[in-house]
């Protein structure tokens, strides 16, 4: 039988002789992550975590020109903390899956290419401590930069344009401290898939050895991930994927939150973290280690993709008999737009009213409602896209008259829109309005929403 890892000669004890004790795991955690800390390339990113977020969002922030195209880019102008939501929102496209390549992928790789095994086997006497405290110490380098970015962009925010309320995916207005929960869950959020693709980085870096190909392990597959959940997948199929939690936090800043695809979100990338680190383990124990020439081999890449493959489709499948409708849709259909865009008219439509000092009315007074159309009458109406065009109508007390107002909506197939006010220029139409103070950005010229794709009764 070959044996699981082949000892050195000096590590077997002689008869009679007790057997050697491992080194204790903290002490071996301490020894990788002061290896870890002291590479140039971490401290680099240490420090450009801690810098960089918080300058670039007091600059931006107090810029004329906007990224209205990123989530909450428009409303960094006005709240502080619509900055770490910008922030956070191109980490999870970029920025978390590169960084745990970067580290991850490192871990084990780097032994081999410097050829210390050896030493290191003799001085831990215990592959499973050794590579414990590898995970351990790569994922407390990831979650520290985590958190760096998270401390710079709020300093940034709050320093650079001030402790403001912050506007809702459904047009509410968040008060400073509800705005700061909803910030903080979600960059805490993130680090379930981020430990995710830390795991991805492990296995890359046990299966590929000392081949450069294992440090982008976790960023080719967030990559791919990324390019398909830009395609109208099933539901069932995109909430099977852990970059799901990369994008499911937005739904914390709606009313209700969207619970259901940010819980999901999180126990999928759970599962994976939790696969992805067995799988890794189990390779790294049947690794010869006299081998000085270990370079990874194609069938131990196989055994590594196809646990993480039948993860996907079991989950797939669970989700399709969970899921309303059997997840075989989009999750975007007219009646969850219409009552999400008329839920954040009203409530924008009520700030605007305060910008511009006239009386105040409820929503239950504005009764908004919305008709929408997906590219005329010979299209169904559901499924993500830029030619969905809303009509929205709401009546003022007093008034006989209806309002009405025209939006062209682009529609994601995460279920992010961005409604695009087009008139009547006194409502919509402008992107500022006039106000007793002057010109003032006018909140319903375009309209950030999301919908929950798994919520089969639309609320409004």
């Amino acid at each position: 039988m070959t044996p699981t890892m082949a000892v050195p000669r000096e590590q077997v004890p002689a008869h009679g002789a007790s057997r050697p004790r491992p080194a204790a795991l903290i002490e071996t955690f301490r020894f990788e992550l002061r290896k870890t800390l002291s590479l140039w390339r971490i401290r680099l990113v240490l420090v450009v975590a801690l810098v960089g977020p918080g300058v670039l969002v007091a600059v931006m922030g107090n810029q004329t020109s906007l990224p209205a195209d990123t989530v909450f880019g428009r409303w960094m102008g006005t709240s502080g903390w619509a900055g770490a939501l910008v922030v956070l929102d191109a980490a999870c496209s970029y920025g978390l899956p590169l960084l745990t390549s970067l580290v991850a992928g490192d871990a084990f790789a780097a032994e081999d290419r410097i050829g210390t095994w050896r030493h290191l086997l003799m001085a831990v006497r215990s592959p499973r401590r050794i590579f414990a405290a590898k995970a351990l110490a790569s994922l407390t380098v990831i979650w520290l930069v985590v958190l760096l970015l998270a401390v710079s962009s709020v300093a940034g925010g709050l320093l650079g344009i001030g402790n403001h309320p912050l506007v809702g995916l459904d047009g509410s207005v968040l008060e400073p401290a509800a705005a700061a929960r909803g910030v903080a869950l979600a960059w805490l959020v993130v680090l379930v898939p981020t430990a995710a693709f830390a795991a991805l980085g492990l296995l890359g870096s046990v299966v590929l050895g000392r081949s450069p190909m294992g440090l982008l392990v976790p960023a080719v597959v967030a990559s791919v991930m990324a390019l398909a959940q830009l395609l109208p997948l099933p539901v069932a199929l995109r909430m099977a994927l852990p970059t799901q939690a990369f994008v499911a936090w937005r739904g914390l800043f709606t009313e209700p939150p969207q619970t259901g695809p940010l819980v999901l979100g999180l126990v999928v990338s759970l599962a994976w973290a939790a696969l992805a680190t067995a799988v890794a383990l189990r390779l790294f124990l049947r690794r010869d280690f006299t081998d000085l020439a270990h370079d990874g081999s194609g069938r131990r890449a196989t055994l590594a993709t196809a646990p993480l493959v039948g993860l996907t489709v079991v989950t797939g499948l669970v989700v399709a008999v969970a899921a309303p409708g059997g997840g075989t849709g989009s999750g975007i259909e007219r009646p969850k737009l219409e009552a999400s865009l008329a839920t954040s008219f009203a409530h924008l439509y009520r700030l605007q009213t305060e910008e511009l000092h006239r009386a105040a009315v409820t929503e239950a007074q504005l009764a908004t409602t919305a008709s929408c159309d997906k590219g005329g009458s010979r299209l169904e109406d559901t499924g993500p896209g830029a030619d969905w065009r809303c009509v929205v109508t709401w009546h003022l007390p007093g008034a006989s008259a209806v309002g009405t107002a025209v939006y062209q909506l682009d529609v994601t197939a995460d279920g992010r829109y961005v409604a695009d006010g087009d008139g009547p220029k006194e409502v919509n139409g402008s992107f500022t309005v006039r106000s007793s103070r002057g010109d003032a950005p006018n909140p319903l010229w375009q309209l950030d929403g999301t919908v929950d794709l798994l919520d089969p009764t639309p609320k409004g």
